[in-house]
């Protein structure tokens, strides 16, 4: 074991040749570049400004912190003359930094033999690869092993989650008991069989989603199928409504003709299960057949979202937002014909009330089913760090997420 200084220690390691010390003069701002780090010195008067890489220091380092890793290579600055110093490290992470981990900059406290943050502020979620010190030593960032947590996220979820199922669990008891009652026209019947299924799909998505809360404490597999019947059941809950919008779009259209039981069981059936499922099982097969970190992350027992239209989330996001954008546009098509109702036959006055019941359902679940997801994409986009505004949306796509009751 070498009892030298680090960079003492580094010709005794017989390390590969990776360091590189580079020179500049200046009386007011120095850059140097070593390997993929920029490192600029701000100093009030003249002197000689070196700058040294490390490519493999960090693996010969004592890591003196139980929560962090390092994530770049080891940066050396030292300056002969000047004072008033400010140095920007500009560094290439070593692993790319989730939206939801800490990052820490560091120097090398040579007195206690440690990694110290004193003198060094990290960047910021605008600049995450960026360290501002005060001081000349050695620098280096590190990276939190663990990702922030969210004060009350846990009770929130499981609060809104329970209060929805039992919610869904009523609703549907409900529906069955008063069935016969109000199902009388045809387009009531569009309805309710909508209804039916939507709670169905939004009860099993819910309980999945309650059984996968805790990732750590169940098998891969376990995780591997709640993620499926998610990805299917909340695609089936949209379909469903798009299958309520455009059935009700076509009566409208052409005079709210009527539709035989079979024939819209039939096309819902298609629409509502076999879109979905067909989704699915392409994402699966086309993502080494459902495995982990391609089809779904294991920590989160949900689909993968790693970049902008990158990811499996794009098959859940881009179909919900194309049947959300057709359900508006068959809104405003039947407001028009209810507002020229006056002009269509005395017969069909059942079922417009029917219709109009049947838009009120649309125009009060696309909102509820589709705000949420707004919020949910957005928590894949904001970082965690940047403050109160990525916290509130967070609480916000949980709160309404949680609590999509009937």
């Amino acid at each position: 074991m070498c009892e030298l200084r680090p960079l003492q220690c580094l010709a005794k390691l017989r390390l590969p040749k990776n360091s590189l010390p580079c020179t500049c003069n200046a009386s007011d701002q120095c850059t140097n570049n070593v390997f993929d780090a920029k490192v600029t010195v701000k100093r009030s008067g003249d002197g000689r400004v070196k700058t040294a890489g490390f490519k493999n220091l960090q693996n010969y380092l004592p890591n003196t912190t139980n929560t962090s890793d390092i994530n770049s290579i080891i940066v050396s600055t030292t300056s002969e003359g000047g004072n008033d110093l400010k140095i920007t490290l500009k560094f290439e992470l070593l692993q790319t930094r989730p939206p939801d981990v800490e990052m820490e900059c560091v120097s090398w406290d040579y007195n206690n033999s440690r990694w110290s943050p004193d003198g060094c502020k990290w960047g910021g979620a605008s600049n995450p690869d960026e360290c501002i010190c005060n001081h000349l030593t050695s620098f280096a960032i590190l990276m939190s092993k663990t990702p922030l947590d969210i004060p009350y996220m846990t009770e929130i979820t499981y609060a809104g989650l329970s209060v929805s199922v039992a919610s869904l669990i009523i609703s549907l008891l409900i529906e069955l008991i008063v069935w016969n009652s109000v199902v009388k026209t045809n387009t009531l019947y569009l309805r309710h069989t909508a209804h039916i299924n939507i709670s169905l799909c939004l009860l099993v998505a819910d309980c999945c989603f309650l059984a996968s809360s805790y990732p750590e404490g169940i098998s891969e597999i376990w995780c591997r199928i709640s993620a499926l019947l998610k990805h299917f059941c909340y695609l089936a809950m949209f379909f469903w409504m798009l299958s309520l919008s455009t059935t009700l779009l076509h009566q409208a259209v052409f005079l709210f003709h009527k539709v035989g039981k079979k024939t819209y069981l039939r096309f819902s059936l298609f629409l509502g299960y076999v879109c979905p499922f067909l989704i699915v099982f392409i994402t699966f097969l086309t993502n080494n057949a459902g495995s982990e970190g391609s089809y779904f992350e294991e920590k989160t027992c949900w689909l993968v979202y790693s970049g902008i239209l990158k990811g499996t989330i794009y098959t859940f996001i881009l179909p919900v937002g194309i049947i959300v954008f057709i359900n508006l546009f068959s809104m405003v098509v039947v407001i028009m014909k209810l507002l020229d109702h006056k002009s269509t036959e005395k017969t069909h006055e059942n079922e417009l009330r029917a219709a109009k019941t049947v838009l009120r359902s649309v125009i009060l679940l696309t909102p509820i089913f589709g705000l949420p997801w707004i919020f949910g994409f957005a928590t894949f986009n904001l970082d965690l760090t940047a403050g109160a505004v990525t916290l509130a949306v967070h609480y916000a796509f949980v709160l309404l997420n949680a609590f999509q009751v009937w």
